[in-house]
């Protein structure tokens, strides 16, 4: 938000912003699930990596696992 390519707010005020922000990441997780499951078929297992991944989605194990669970792959 604060880079020059960017919206050109202040640091501060962007950082203010984001840290207001409510995010529910396991029901995201879940979302994200639901919709990798609806495009091919994945193992809990492997819809948790994907998940995961640093080339994936990035969230935590954790919230991965919950939305694997939540989306029925485990």
């Amino acid at each position: 938000m604060s880079s020059e390519a960017g919206d050109g707010y202040k640091r501060a005020d962007a950082t203010a912003a984001v840290d207001s922000l409510n995010v529910d990441w396991e029901k995201q997780a879940a979302r994200s699930a639901k919709q990798y499951l609806s495009l091919m078929g994945f193992s809990c297992k492997g819809l948790i990596a994907q998940l995961s991944s640093s080339a994936g989605d990035k969230y935590t194990k954790s919230q991965a696992t919950a939305g694997a669970r939540e989306a029925g792959a485990c």
